[in-house]
């Protein structure tokens, strides 16, 4: 847990680079971002801004990833100057931008949860169709209960 002024500093700052993503920055590299978090250090100085890229087409993904990130590292002077006037801070951390990984390792988690599935299915299946090894009831019985009062 960070300093809570620090945290509130990050709040801020995503919100100003999103609003400046959607209307200042006109680059035609720019995809469909999104800011989803931002990490201010320990002493306020620097500041890494995590982003996703949607891709309009799967094919280009790839593509489209790198030219958002030169439009980011190209847009990164002004993106800091304009959050140093709106926040008034006596020193304005510096960003850097990051490419979240949480939808690559979403993807990833729901194709091992897909395969538990199909998994657990098969078990499921060959249970219903399994019968017992040997009798269907193992368990000794006397040969002649009805004397028998305990």
């Amino acid at each position: 847990m960070g300093n809570p002024r620090y945290i509130k500093v990050a709040e801020q700052i995503k919100v100003i680079v999103a609003d400046m993503l959607e209307r200042r920055i006109k680059d035609p590299r720019l995809g469909f971002v999104t800011i989803t978090d931002v990490r201010l250090t320990g002493d306020g100085r620097e500041a890494t801004v995590f982003y996703t890229v949607m891709p309009t087409s799967p094919e280009n993904a790839a593509q489209e990833v790198a030219g958002t990130a030169a439009a980011l590292r190209s847009a990164t002077g002004l993106i800091r100057s304009t959050v140093g006037k709106q926040l008034g801070m006596k020193f304005t951390p510096t960003i850097q931008f990051a490419l979240d990984a949480v939808p690559e390792s979403a993807a990833e988690i729901e194709a091992l949860l897909a395969k538990a599935r199909q998994s657990d299915a098969d078990v499921a299946a060959q249970a219903a169709q399994a019968s017992h090894a040997g009798e269907a009831d193992p368990y000794r019985k006397r040969e002649n209960e009805e004397g028998d009062a305990g």
